[in-house]
Parts: C-alpha cells; sequence; structure tokens
C-alpha cells in the first residue's frame, strides 16, 4: 500500500511538522510504503495555494494524507482515500472578519468534510475541531504525536541547591515566562531559555535578576543535550495543542513541571508535577520540592519513563498502519 504524505515547504525553522512525520515513516511496517511529497512552493497567496492543489491532486497514492498546514489541498484530492492531522485550531483564534472566514472554511470545514478520516493529536484538539467543524465525531482520531528516538536519558545526576538548571523550553506569550521568572525571583539557579526572547522579556529577567543562558536554533542533538543537562524542565503554557517538551523531558528522565491544563495534563500522565501556570507560588514550591526531596523527585522521573512508552515512534506509527489499512480495506466505518 502506497501512503502519500503530502507536506508543506516549510520557511527556516519551521519543520516541526516534518521532523515528526519522518520519524513516524521510520517506525512504519514493512506493509505500508510511504512516499513524502513536498508542496513545490510555500503556502502564501491565492495563486501559488491554487498551483500546491492542482500539483497534489497528480501525486495521489493510494492514500493520501495531508500532515498539516497546507489542509486546502483535500479540494483537489479523492475524498474516499484522503487523511488529514490537524495539530491545532490557533489560527482561528488568532484571526479576525474575512481572514477568520476564509481559514475557517479553507484549512477546516472544507478539509475536515472533503477527508475520509481527520487525525488529531490530542482530545483537546479533537474538541476544539468539532466545535468548529459539523463532521461525525467518529471521523475524528486521536494519534498522539510521538518523541524521537534520540530523547533518552543522559547520566544521572542530582540537583545541586546551591546552582540548580532549570530548562525553559520556548518564549511565545503562551509558554508563560513571566510567571516562570517571577517564581524563581531569588534562587540559585541557571536559568536556560531555548528561544528567542524580546526586549520585554530581557528587562524582565533583570527586573527578576536572574541568571540566564539564551540558545535558539538548536539541532535536535544539542536539544537533547540540553535536556540531559538540565535538572528541571519548566513547561507551564497557557495553551498548547499538545506539548511536545512534557514527553521529551519524560523521554530524557528530566522531571518537568507543566500545566494543569488539556493537553498537557493528560498526555503527562501521573509523571509530571502539574500547577496552575498563573500560581507563580505554587510553581517556586515545585521546583523547590524537586530539589530538596529525592523521593519525590525519583517517583516523577519513574512515572515518566513509564508514560513515554505509549508515546514511542513504533506505538504512534503503529496507530497509523492501522488506520490506513482500514480506510484501503474499507473498513474503517465499520
Amino acid at each position: 500500500m502506497k501512503v502519500t504524505y503530502f507536506q508543506r515547504r516549510p520557511y527556516p525553522r519551521q519543520i516541526s511538522i516534518e521532523e515528526l512525520f519522518a520519524t513516524v515513516r521510520e517506525h512504519l511496517p514493512d506493509d505500508i510504503e510511504p512516499v513524502v511529497h513536498v508542496a513545490p512552493e510555500p503556502s502564501k497567496g491565492i495563486l501559488p495555494r491554487l498551483r500546491i492543489a492542482l500539483d497534489a491532486r497528480r501525486r495521489q497514492g493510494d492514500i493520501n494524507h495531508i500532515t498539516g498546514d497546507i489542509h486546502f489541498i483535500a479540494m483537489m484530492l479523492d475524498p474516499r482515500r484522503t487523511i488529514l492531522t490537524v495539530h491545532d485550531c490557533v489560527p482561528l483564534t488568532r484571526s479576525s472578519g474575512m481572514r477568520r472566514i476564509l481559514l475557517r472554511y479553507f484549512w477546516f470545514r472544507m478539509p475536515a468534510r472533503r477527508s475520509a478520516c481527520v487525525t488529531v493529536i490530542s482530545e483537546k484538539t479533537r474538541r476544539e475541531l468539532l466545535g468548529h467543524v459539523s463532521i461525525d465525531p467518529s471521523r475524528v482520531v486521536v494519534i498522539p504525536n510521538c518523541v524521537a528516538p534520540e530523547f533518552v536519558p543522559g547520566p544521572d545526576r542530582r540537583p545541586d541547591p546551591a546552582g540548580i538548571r532549570i530548562l525553559q523550553i520556548g518564549t511565545t506569550e503562551n509558554k508563560n515566562l513571566a510567571s516562570v521568572c517571577a517564581a524563581v525571583t531569588g534562587m540559585p539557579c541557571t536559568h536556560e531559555i531555548i528561544g528567542q526572547i524580546t526586549d520585554r522579556q530581557q528587562a524582565l529577567l533583570a527586573e527578576h535578576r536572574i541568571r540566564y543562558e539564551n540558545l535558539s536554533d538548536l539541532s535536535r542533538d544539542d536539544l537533547v543535550r540540553r535536556y540531559q543537562a538540565a535538572d528541571i524542565v519548566t513547561f507551564v503554557s497557557t495553551y498548547e495543542g499538545f506539548g511536545m517538551p512534557v514527553i521529551e523531558a519524560q523521554a530524557t528522565a528530566t522531571p518537568v513541571i507543566t500545566s494543569d491544563l488539556s493537553p498537557m495534563k493528560e498526555i503527562a500522565g501521573s509523571g509530571a508535577c502539574l500547577v496552575d501556570p498563573m500560581d507563580t507560588a505554587a510553581i517556586r514550591e515545585t521546583i523547590l520540592r524537586l530539589v530538596q526531596d529525592d523521593g519525590y523527585r525519583t517517583g516523577v522521573i519513574r512515572d515518566g519513563l513509564k508514560n513515554i512508552e505509549l508515546f514511542r515512534p513504533d506505538a504512534v506509527a503503529g496507530k497509523y498502519a492501522d488506520l490506513y489499512r482500514a480506510l484501503y480495506s474499507g473498513s474503517f466505518k465499520d
């Protein structure tokens, strides 16, 4: 069975979807023949998008899988053998007026209705999508993201109370760096921040007198090393479609503090420290407990390593393979 993966032409530093499905393809069973088709040009403007869709029509496989961001090509694909993956509904929350109307139709409603099946990466995304699109809920299937095989535990380590190393993943507004800054004020820590920081965030770090290091554009191997070197990962985001840093931290045996919000609390299982993302006192208390209470820290790491088995590439690729087979055989609706 030939499965054609339709991918956007990514802009620099916009490769997360491509990396995810590259990992999935590497772990598919032998009866699945993956073929990758990258859009011939960036998805920007009416005419380029029309050309992308027309090009996709000529590239169809036994199963067509739109992996994200170029959802509109569904209008040119056979709906009986097309799968659409929706990662989140963020574009609708960040737009208004005519732009929002066009996005809702060409990126969500039309593609979902012209696909035999829609996969989403979390129950939260599933609920959001069904709030925007009127389709049979049984056609929307949750298949989570997988963690790349490079994310493995590093050498055993214990935090030094006199020099805690905290890893912050992400700097966009929803990543909630401000709450973490307030929480660690006065702590003997180095705050390693992954992502480009703004002038306002630099001023905030200076205001709280936080010692920090800032890195961006890391390779996957470099990112793994940063996880392995950290004592604690902070990911108290206020909004996510999934929350990859939660499972990346678990896979590297690094305790993670994340938000008691969907989808983070579901994907974390019992292997993370859940807090109200706006409660700086709770974030601070959790950091201190992870440093001071060896039993608690060990339990969080142990439960995280158990939980991560659900997100291993073989497990996630197997879910996609089952879906491809069901759609190919015509048994998907059974």
